[in-house]
């Protein structure tokens, strides 16, 4: 289930025994959590809830918690969080966990505890016991990253629910400065209701002057400035990044890696692969292959190509000598300029 459906079982104060919120959207598991701690009153919490970090806490001593009474109140709430006995990875010095006794515990739940599982992986080691046994017992929670539609979808929700409005240009800004990541994208609420509390409407312009952009996205701008050989809005913008303290190894690798993104859409886009097999294959958010696509439609492989090789050659340029970065952009900029001229 996701969080929505979650919310409305909760609600209904007939919760399971058992939950296992999974993924890797923190934003997400700490929703789920919230929701899980309204089950208990405020004034019991000291006494009737539980947190184990499976990292530095044995689940043997979880497990005692959950199969005991609860003190003067009508449930227990039990919460572990990174059970990475659950998955295939391996720890130096791991905690030595009672799995054995975990697989019994899911076998005859403790009715007056909810006992919950915050798995922050993609995925658990299916061929376990003790994975089989949570899977056949536990209610899931997906907390999988959410796609750029879902996160659009959340937020308005979110806003809605505190009686808030954002226009569909803030909406959209929101998204561009974020790379529709939806744990950034929840971060900034917070100052942009500040910012509207008197009307509760969110503007683009509010969004412009709050959120900050990452440097991917002030990068991506960088980039099709080089792309369209607009040499003066390019320096300037390389210019900005520097000024904002950003070392000049590190715009220039942000760069490659963008290059080599649009050269890998590009030659896997002429193979026919959808943006959501890009997505998955690159491992790279859904977003920016959205971005990227409308990018390598404009542009041969070629030019791609060049503008990859010129950023090679600055790098190697900034490891080995003491020139100017902006000089060595600028001069990069030019030879790029040249080639296109060539190649026409």
């Amino acid at each position: 289930m996701d969080l929505t459906e979650l919310s409305k079982q909760l609600k209904n104060k007939q919760p399971a025994p058992v939950y296992l919120v999974l993924g890797t959207q923190q934003a997400l598991i700490e929703q789920a959590l919230d929701r899980f701690l309204q089950l208990i009153p405020e004034e019991e919490r000291v006494m009737n809830v539980g947190r184990y970090d499976m990292e530095t806490t044995s689940v043997a001593v979880a497990l005692d918690d959950a199969m005991a009474a609860p003190f003067f109140g009508e449930r227990r709430l039990v919460v572990i969080n990174k059970p990475y006995f659950l998955t295939g990875e391996k720890k130096r010095g791991k905690i030595d966990h009672d799995v054995d006794g975990l697989k019994d515990y899911l076998s005859h739940p403790e009715m007056s505890t909810v006992f919950v599982i915050l798995a922050p992986y993609e995925k658990l080691d299916g061929r376990k016991g003790v994975v089989k046994a949570l899977k056949k017992t536990a209610v899931t929670v997906s907390a999988a990253p959410l796609n750029e539609q879902q996160a659009r979808q959340a937020i308005v929700g979110q806003l809605m629910a505190a009686h808030f409005q954002i226009d569909q240009a803030a909406m959209d800004e929101l998204v561009q400065r974020t790379n529709a990541d939806y744990g950034l994208m929840e971060a900034n609420l917070a100052k942009l209701k500040i910012l509207a509390y008197q009307d509760q409407h969110i503007t683009q312009q509010m969004v412009a002057e709050l959120v900050p952009q990452s440097l991917d996205e002030n990068v991506f701008d960088l980039v099709t400035a080089v792309l369209k050989h607009d040499q003066v809005r390019a320096l300037d913008l390389y210019r900005q990044l520097l000024a904002g303290q950003q070392q000049p190894l590190r715009i220039n690798a942000v760069l490659v890696g963008q290059f080599r993104l649009l050269l890998q859409l590009k030659v896997l886009n002429q193979r026919g692969l959808s943006q959501g097999s890009l997505a998955k294959e690159l491992n790279v958010h859904p977003y920016r292959v959205k971005l990227g696509l409308r990018t390598v439609r404009n542009f041969s492989m070629l030019s791609l190509e060049n503008a990859y090789l010129g950023l090679i050659r600055i790098e190697q340029a900034l490891k080995t000598t003491q020139r100017d970065p902006a000089l060595l952009f600028q001069l990069f900029m030019l030879q790029y300029a040249h080639q296109a001229r060539q190649a026409n």
